[in-house]
């Protein structure tokens, strides 16, 4: 039976994402597509493109294929042979047609996804492979570093050959100052004792913006606060600031908090852009305060635009 690389087959790395995954699947499908490439081979490929997309779009059954390892059991391609779990699903469960309903799977699909024959080589170690995920952290886990524990499913062999699903938790350390993109490397938790690769995302944040090691904040201040100058309290990860804001401030301009980002060799920084907030004017009191401002402060904010503007 010839192993089947279906990372090689999409042109993808096996770190690839999901979406990565689908682009490829749907350029290899117009690339291949027998109504289009008249080539010897382009049915064929046109197959094996379609057969690795069912294997990689599914989160399980990639997990299955990846944690199975690279190669047959017992390291020669052609040897192994893989028994599915007795509560394999639907999502991973095939009649043997694929896509368009009457093209049949390649044998070595049909071993690790539907037949599962036993045999000598699948009572046998399968060698070490990397695994990829990604684990969602918040810009406070980064700040501070934190601890969380993961719960992963991942299918285990057991010496009769027969693979089960099976949970298990680790504790991953988040070190402080990751940034978007960056992998934490969890040594032996990967497919058969491989490492685990685990890329960092960032869920959205009520006040912050992040990009790189630098956050991005708005921040409201009042007219006499922009006017006048002065110290205003702002958020940051690490609790609350003291800002200077400049008198004469305006809407838009951006200032410079060195330093408070997150944590590095430099560290980060936070700009904060000022945005100028009119309070609601309800009473005759408030209303003459204005129409004083008027008398006593005379200016035409769109004077630049040119002509008559009275």
């Amino acid at each position: 039976m010839e192993y089947k690389d279906y990372y090689s087959v999409l042109g993808v790395a096996r770190s690839a994402s999901a979406e990565e995954i689908k682009k490829a699947f749907r350029k290899a499908a117009r690339k291949y597509h027998p109504d289009i490439n008249q080539e010897k081979d382009a049915e064929v490929r046109f197959k094996d493109v379609n057969e690795a997309y069912e294997v990689l779009k599914d989160p399980e059954r990639r997990a299955a294929y990846d944690r199975l390892g690279n190669a047959s059991p017992d390291g020669a391609q052609g040897q192994g042979r893989y028994q599915p779990p007795p509560d394999w699903d639907q999502r991973h469960s095939f009649s043997g047609a694929g896509p368009d309903g009457n093209e049949h799977f390649s044998d070595f699909f049909e071993t690790l996804f539907r037949r599962g024959a036993g045999g000598e080589g699948s009572r046998r170690h399968a060698p070490p492979t990397d695994s990829h995920g990604r684990i969602e952290i918040t810009i406070e886990e980064s700040y501070n570093g934190a601890e969380r524990t993961l719960s992963l499913r991942e299918p285990v062999m057991d010496p009769n050959g027969t693979i089960s699903m099976k949970d298990r938790n680790i504790l991953v350390h988040v070190p402080k100052g990751v940034v978007q993109g960056q992998s934490i490397r969890l040594s032996g938790q990967g497919g058969s004792g491989g490492d685990l690769f685990l890329e960092i995302t960032f869920a959205a944040h009520p006040v912050f913006h992040l990009a790189g090691k630098d956050l991005y904040v708005d921040l409201p201040i009042t007219p006499w606060e922009a006017a006048l100058g002065g110290k205003v309290v702002m958020p940051t990860p690490s609790g609350r600031v003291d800002l200077n804001i400049p008198s004469n401030a305006r809407t838009g301009q951006k200032l410079r908090l060195n330093g408070k980002g997150l944590p590095g060799k430099p560290a980060g920084n936070i700009y904060a852009t000022l945005k100028i907030v009119n309070p609601k004017v309800e009473t005759d009191d408030q209303r003459a305060l204005f129409k004083r401002m008027v008398k006593e402060m005379p200016f035409d904010p769109r004077a630049h635009l040119g002509g008559d503007q009275k």
